[in-house]
């Protein structure tokens, strides 16, 4: 009776007892050499984490060391059990299909990490000047848009090959932003354009649009990437609605970069 009392004591404390200790082969065979019942000895391998050798190196020495068929079934039977323990989640860009660090229409640099930060935006401030014809348009007349924008520098610095993601909103088209480049004055930086973003157009207006290729790389998100051809300087990208109206002193905003080498 006082031997059943002690097994019963020593099954239910043998999970704390062990708790800290990391169950292998060796555990199991102190375990049989103090003498604890095969039952108890299973019960402590079914309870706890371990990892054990099932070789026939090890399960030799299993029995060499008086463990019980018994026992070295259990061990097996063990270390033959799938894990218990909660799989990690599986990592992904952004529930939305968005690449991780784009989550809001914009405008984004990639770092020389690889992550994705947002570029804030300028104030540009807008005045229209004479018009002009182009054939090439069925006579669409356009009018020159002269931007403005504070400081000689833009915030946002960075080298070649210099990496842009356009998160685009809804029903607006990448081919309707523009890619200026700025011209820089003492305290300010300046560029020349036509109202309507229109690309492809000979003539001064438009003297400051870059032509680029962008990739869609996610929905409604487009990357471009400025090679050093274009050469060092400011540029900015100007999203579409900034540029569409005929009010002098209007205002809008420019996405800028400063491309240092």
């Amino acid at each position: 009776m006082r031997k059943s009392l002690l097994a019963l004591a020593l099954l239910t404390l043998s999970p704390l007892l062990f708790a800290q200790q990391s169950f292998n082969n060796a555990a199991i065979i102190k375990l049989v050499k103090a003498g604890l019942s095969d039952d108890l000895v299973i019960s402590t391998i079914n309870s706890q984490a371990g990892t054990y050798d099932t070789s026939a190196d090890g399960i030799i020495a299993l029995k060499t060391a008086g463990v019980s068929d018994k026992v070295v079934a259990a061990i097996v039977a063990r270390a033959a059990a799938p894990s218990t323990s909660t799989p990690a989640p599986l990592l992904t860009a952004n529930p939305t299909g968005l690449p991780a660090g784009i989550d809001e229409v914009g405008v984004y640099m990639k770092d020389k990490s690889g992550t994705w930060a947002a570029i804030l935006p300028e104030i540009v401030n807008f005045k229209t000047g004479g018009v002009i014809k182009n054939i090439a348009s069925a006579g669409i007349v356009k009018g020159d848009l002269n931007g403005h924008i504070a400081g000689p520098k833009a915030k946002v610095s960075a080298t070649f090959p210099v990496t842009v993601a356009v998160y685009v909103p809804e029903g607006v088209a990448i081919s309707e932003y523009q890619l200026l480049r700025l011209h820089v004055n003492v305290d300010s930086r300046e560029f020349r354009s036509v109202t309507g973003g229109v690309m492809h157009v000979s003539g001064g207006a438009t003297r400051d649009a870059i032509e680029f290729q962008a990739d869609k790389i996610a929905p409604r998100v487009f990357q471009i990437t400025l090679q050093s051809s274009i050469g060092k300087g400011e540029y900015g990208l100007l999203p579409p609605g900034a540029n569409n109206t005929s009010n002098l002193g209007s205002s809008g905003k420019i996405f800028s970069v400063s491309v240092v080498e």
